[in-house]
């Protein structure tokens, strides 16, 4: 009986040029977005070996874009995937109710623990694509900035490509404050203390990776500031980091000697074991608040409030410091 089940066309070479609205962008963060669905690491591949030219030559992953660029891309073979699965009714309208400022070019949300920014690694639906279902209205939906999977707050999504280059240019030259809070194990001693401890990132042999601090790693600062102390158990402490590396408030946290509670990768066990048994059960790091300036001078400021687990958290330990 003949096959009637629809072929897929070949793929084959494509040449793109690259738009003004491009112009800088990283080749590897186009390449991610042009080509969606296609693995990270199968992109860096076809870098690395010479297959993606930009106007006929080779490139780096770090090769920003000219408009008027012309990439080669070679024949790529997506493979199959399911359909993303549909978002609750739940997600949908905690995702909406925990939306704190929104423009036609930029929405800042209140994002709750637990939830990925994006999907990967086992995980279907992360902030992004479950925001994606919701807003299908929306031509232009891409993250800001990252936040670890148990961090809630604030974190922005730009809703123009105009915005999103924008944003990025102010993190990099560091004209956006970000203010979190965090709930660290122990009495911290000090009610103001700059870190600087450089950061390295490492893997290890179980292909976990690890930050650490290094004199060979790069230029790390947080600012930390003492809110409130409960006693000798912990205290909550607010958090402004000056560079923006992985996990870096978390690392600074424990360098310190107070890791922040619920932290399962720079925590202490026993101490984690101990604040599970009084009901906190999350990493407690917060994005607290936001502060830039927009495209047209208006300065924004963001608060997030805490989510019912951190509030509940603060209230145990008001009550076991009493």
């Amino acid at each position: 009986m003949p096959d009637t089940k629809e072929q897929a066309p070949r793929p084959s070479v494509r040449f793109i040029t690259v738009a003004d609205d491009r112009d800088g962008q990283r080749i590897d963060n186009f390449l991610r977005t042009e080509l969606k669905g296609v693995p990270k690491t199968l992109l860096y591949r076809i870098l690395r070996k010479g297959e993606i030219r930009v106007n006929k030559k080779r490139v780096k992953p770090d090769y920003k874009l000219n408009a008027g660029d012309e990439l080669r891309i070679p024949p790529i073979r997506i493979p199959e995937q399911n359909e993303p699965v549909p978002v609750g009714r739940s997600l949908a309208e905690h995702l909406e109710s925990a939306v704190l400022y929104e423009t036609d070019a930029l929405i800042v949300m209140n994002k709750p623990s637990g939830l990925a920014v994006h999907g990967g690694s086992g995980i279907n639906n992360g902030l992004i694509e479950a925001l994606r279902q919701i807003r299908p209205q929306a031509r232009f939906l891409e993250l800001v900035h990252r936040l670890d999977r148990d961090t809630s707050g604030c974190i922005m999504v730009a809703k123009k490509r105009s915005m999103l280059r924008y944003l990025h240019e102010g993190l990099r030259e560091k004209r956006i404050h970000k203010v979190y809070h965090a709930l660290v194990s122990g009495k911290w001693p000090n009610r103001r203390q700059r870190i600087n401890a450089p950061l390295l990132r490492d893997e290890l042999k179980s292909g976990e990776r690890i930050v650490r601090v290094q004199p060979e790693g790069k230029e790390s600062i947080t600012d930390f500031q003492v809110l409130r102390r409960f006693g000798d158990l912990a205290t909550l402490v607010e958090a402004c980091p000056l560079t923006g590396r992985t996990h870096q408030i978390r690392v600074h946290s424990q360098f310190s000697g107070y890791p922040i509670i619920g932290d399962v990768k720079y925590g202490v066990d026993a101490t984690n074991a101990q604040m599970r048994s009084m009901g906190l059960k999350r990493l407690m790091l917060h994005a607290a608040e936001l502060r830039l300036t927009l495209p047209d001078g208006e300065l924004l400021k963001v608060q997030a409030e805490y989510d019912t687990e951190m509030a509940q958290a603060i209230d145990t330990l008001v009550n076991a410091t009493a």
